[in-house]
């Protein structure tokens, strides 16, 4: 009976090990292109899916048009997250994102940022004394001819009728958390960002917000890339639409869509 007992207590260690095996062999990484302003948010959400999947998040964060560029030249992500529905159109009309699977995820806010060290309140308006106030430099901004944040800053500046005044100081970046690293080193006067970027920097501070209805269009749309379908994709793409992870991104200052 002793001898029966070792055989199976070894037949169900074989079966572990099998079990564990197969797990392993299907556990694959699943590659996320996000704008640059979820890095912090997105890191949250891929450890927490980690720790309960077997399968891995990894995330690709760089501005929504580099990414929507390198996904048409061939990169080889799996789903998108973008800063703007125009980047999203721009792929689902080229075939690579499944347009079943879109939809708005998250919205923000734009707001003028400072560094901490020349703290200030400004209110911005349509008359331009919030100008005068900030003083003489640059403003650092996402470039408004390619990156969602330099346009959805061009748009609320136009509805304040301030853009002419303002397009000769603007210093465009890559990217909004490229336009925060401008203020951080100190060489600009201030920057345009989104308001969860204002959060996750100790080296600025908010001086003001922009109008709540030159704004509200800021919409975060995430998609499948055609072809993408398999599990792990799928599992990937719940968990970041699911309740755990919009609860990450309201921490991280983020609205629902």
């Amino acid at each position: 009976m002793y001898i029966g007992v070792r055989i199976l207590s070894r037949l169900m260690c074989f079966v572990f090990v099998l079990m564990v095996a197969a797990a392993t062999a299907q556990a694959r990484d699943v590659t996320v292109f996000a704008a640059a302003s979820l890095a912090d948010a997105m890191a949250a959400v891929a450890k927490s899916f980690s720790v309960q999947s077997v399968h891995r998040m990894k995330v690709v964060l760089a501005g929504s048009s580099t990414l929507a560029r390198q996904i048409e030249a061939g990169a080889d992500a799996d789903l998108f997250l973008s800063a703007d529905e125009a980047w999203m159109s721009y792929l689902e009309e080229r075939g690579l994102v499944d347009p079943m699977s879109r939809q708005r995820l998250l919205t923000n806010s734009l707001v003028l940022v400072v560094p901490k060290a020349r703290s200030k309140s400004l209110q911005i308006t349509a008359d331009d004394k919030w100008l005068e106030e900030l003083g003489k430099g640059r403003i650092a901004v996402g470039d408004p001819e390619h990156v969602p944040v330099g346009k959805y800053a061009m748009s609320a500046l136009q509805a304040l009728d301030v853009w002419a005044r303002v397009q000769q100081r603007l210093a465009p970046s890559l990217h909004t958390r490229a336009a925060l690293a401008w203020v951080e080193r100190g060489e600009a006067v201030a920057a345009i960002v989104y308001a969860t970027d204002a959060r996750a920097s100790r080296a600025v501070v908010v001086a003001g917000q922009f109008p709540v209805t030159k704004s509200a269009g800021i919409a975060y749309p995430i998609g499948r890339l055609v072809g993408k379908d398999d599990d792990a994709v799928e599992a990937a793409y719940k968990f970041i639409v699911g309740v755990e992870a919009r609860g990450i991104f309201r921490q991280h200052g983020f609205g629902g869509g």
